[in-house]
Formats: C-alpha cells, sequence, structure tokens
C-alpha cells in the first residue's frame, strides 16, 4: 500500500454576491489547497474533512479528486450541510463575510501507512473540532510522524489573541516544520519582534523549523543555528489567493522528494543552509504561479521551471 500524507482540516465554497450580476462560487480551505497542492507535486494526499451530501460538498469532491486527492473515510458526511463563507460586496467592492461554518471533527485514525501530516487555519483552531485536530498531530508527533502547521490565521474568527496565541503555540509545538505569514504574526503578536517570536517556536516541543512569509518581500527561515532569506520573483499580480497554501504544499513536496518527510527526527535540523535556501526558492516559485492567476489553483510539477527547485 502506497504511503499517504494527510492534510485535516476545513473545506468550504466561498460564494461571492456583487452587487449586480449572478454570485460566484469557488471551492475553498487552506488544508483542501494544500492537499490539491501536494497531489499536484506528486504525493500521495488524503484529505481529512467534513462536507455535506449537496450540491456544494460534491463541488468540493469533484474539485479534490480532479488533482487525485482521495477523500478520507467519513468526510462526505450525509445529511449535512457543507460549509460556506459567503462575501457580500458593496458597490466598492468592499465585502461583508458571513460564514456558515461548524467544525465538529471526530476522532481521527492514524494509519500506519500516514506519511505524514499537515493541519491547520480554522480547522486546527475552530472547537470543537480543534480537540479531534490536536489529537491526532499528537499521536503522530509521538510515533516520529512527521507533521506540518499552518496557523493561517482568520482574522474574523479571531476573539482572543493571547489564547489563540497559546493555542497555536500548544498545536505547533507538535510540528517540526512551521510556517506562518507576517500577518499572522501582527494579528498574534503585535509588539513581538518577528524573529524573537519565530525562535519562541523553534524552540519548543519538536519543531526543527520556523518559516515566515512576507507575500511579495519573499520568506525567511530560522534554524537552531541561522536566519536566513530568499526574495520574490518578480511576476504580474492577479490575485494572491492561495498562495500561502501552495508555499506550504511546494515545501512539503520538497522535503519528501528529499527522503525529510521520512526520515525521522532530525532529518530536518540536519539540512544545511544552502538547502534550507533551496527549500524557500521552490516555495516561493511555487507561490509566486499561483499568484500569477485567479483563484488557488497551485502548479503541477510540469508547469515549475524545469530547475525547480532551484530559480
Amino acid at each position: 500500500m502506497t504511503a499517504s500524507f494527510r492534510v485535516v482540516g476545513e473545506s468550504l465554497v466561498d460564494v461571492v454576491v456583487p452587487v449586480d450580476g449572478a454570485r460566484e462560487n469557488a471551492v475553498g480551505g487552506s488544508p483542501l489547497n494544500v492537499a490539491v497542492g501536494l497531489s499536484r507535486l506528486d504525493v500521495p494526499t488524503v484529505l481529512v474533512t467534513l462536507v455535506g451530501d449537496d450540491d456544494l460538498g460534491r463541488a468540493i469532491s469533484d474539485h479534490v479528486q480532479a488533482s487525485d486527492v482521495t477523500l478520507s473515510d467519513g468526510s462526505l458526511v450525509p445529511g449535512r450541510t457543507t460549509s460556506t463563507a459567503t462575501a457580500h460586496l458593496d458597490a466598492t467592492n468592499a465585502a461583508t463575510y458571513e460564514f456558515d461554518l461548524v467544525w465538529d471533527l471526530p476522532r481521527q485514525p492514524l494509519p500506519d501507512d500516514t506519511l505524514g501530516v499537515h493541519t491547520g487555519s480554522l480547522g486546527a483552531t475552530l472547537h470543537p473540532g480543534r480537540a479531534s485536530v490536536l489529537d491526532l498531530v499528537s499521536r503522530a508527533a509521538d510515533d516520529e510522524v512527521f507533521v506540518s502547521y499552518d496557523p493561517n490565521i482568520r482574522p474574523f474568527f479571531l476573539e482572543d489573541p493571547a489564547e489563540t496565541w497559546r493555542e497555536v503555540r500548544e498545536m505547533g509545538a507538535n510540528a517540526r516544520l512551521l510556517k506562518l505569514s507576517d500577518e499572522d504574526l501582527r494579528l498574534l503578536r503585535p509588539d513581538g519582534d518577528e524573529e524573537g517570536v519565530c525562535r519562541e517556536l523553534l524552540a519548543a516541543g519538536v519543531t526543527e523549523l520556523v518559516v515566515l512569509t512576507r507575500g511579495s518581500k519573499g520568506a525567511s527561515a530560522y534554524t537552531e543555528t541561522a536566519s536566513l532569506e530568499v526574495a520574490a520573483p518578480p511576476i504580474d499580480v492577479v490575485d494572491t489567493v492561495g498562495a500561502g497554501d501552495s508555499f506550504m504544499a511546494a515545501m512539503i513536496a520538497l522535503l519528501n522528494d528529499w527522503g525529510v518527510v521520512a526520515g525521522g527526527e532530525g532529518a530536518l535540523r540536519a539540512l544545511d543552509d544552502d538547502r534550507v535556501r533551496l527549500l524557500l526558492q521552490g516555495a516561493v516559485t511555487a507561490a509566486a504561479i499561483t499568484c500569477s492567476r485567479r483563484g488557488a489553483n497551485p502548479p503541477t510539477r510540469l508547469e515549475l521551471p524545469p530547475t525547480w527547485p532551484a530559480a
């Protein structure tokens, strides 16, 4: 049986309602985007999520299966209403959001053929399902299964930054690879020094590498001995939807290529500075391709430069 990477978290449909014209639906959710990105980069992927057996749920199922992502048993729930995020646009295209989202994931198995586990965003934040996600990544870490985590904070759901920061640290302590954005950091630790906050995360639990993305300014990586930076390639940006998820998927795929995911404790820490820079370079390249086209549309291997992950 082929080992698979398990991505755990929310799937939803973004509904855009303009002042004039028809509403538009787009399949979304950060974990779903990471799962699609991983599979397009040839990593066998299972998405652990919750969707209904309604039209929107079938749209999600069709979308992920088109990229060869497998929905885990129990992800499609009869009688359930698929989650939505509705953006009501005014005359200036400013959006007011309305969410119909319930995240009540039950306790999940950790199959023997699990290559690694990724989680983040609302699936790692919203109660009561967060408890099941934390339980899963804790068991994975105890079994020395590779875990990655991207908090991907959604301001609409951020009620208590201090409590959310505590929960981020709790979840992140189980992850060997932890990625966050500069926007996440400003929301959670507005007065914190960027490198100091990242090193605080690096010092917790089993974490071996922390990466901070900076949008058009590129990304930074923090290891035990170094701070490394790469610039983002110049592009004509169509939109930035899903860019961070493409970045995350590209990092995991490269680490899988290099044997780090299956290499056990210390394999990520053992990468030298040049290899960490190459990891960042490959990730910003994948994210840039996503930004160059509409929506969360991560690249396949064939769409990446022949020299990837090198520029």
